[in-house]
């Protein structure tokens, strides 16, 4: 599975990073848990049909899209949440709703909540719902080149 290849991906480009097993596990709530991470430290990774078209949104488990008010940010006529099968030809190496936040890997654009971007460390699915990496938000920065947004979210 995925976690393979995004290990590589921390792995090429010398980042730091701590792989955490654990068992199944399938909302992000429960998977921090579950590790031991404060939810508002989790990257919670979503994908929006925007117009169409995919686009990777990351935010702290903690919180929920308001998909009308993605709407509006991003002035679209159609917002919705991504199917399992969207999901399944999206990122065919990983577990549905797994998905790691490198959207970069998959063709895709990165957006981040600001308030996830302010955290010093982040911990995130790596395709699977049985391991977790996590490493700096500053590294992920790095590599995932996300545009910071300011999500509503609850």
């Amino acid at each position: 599975m995925t976690s393979n290849r995004i290990k590589a991906y921390l792995d090429e480009n010398a980042v730091k990073y701590v792989s955490i097993q654990h068992s199944p596990a399938f909302t992000a709530s429960e998977v921090a848990q579950s590790v031991h991470v404060a939810g508002r430290d989790f990257a919670k990774t979503v994908i929006a049909m925007i117009d169409g078209a995919p686009a990777m949104i990351v935010l702290p488990a903690t919180r929920r899209l308001i998909l009308p008010d993605v709407r509006e940010m991003f002035e679209s006529e159609e917002v919705r949440l991504a199917t399992e099968s969207d999901l399944r030809e999206l990122f065919p190496d990983c577990e549905v709703g797994a998905m790691p936040p490198f959207g970069n890997l998959y063709g895709l654009t990165v957006y981040v909540a600001a308030s996830l971007a302010h955290e010093r460390r982040i911990a995130f699915n790596a395709g699977t719902h049985t391991e977790v990496i996590e490493m700096a938000y500053e590294d992920f920065d790095r590599l995932a080149q996300p545009r910071i947004i300011d999500l509503v979210t609850t």
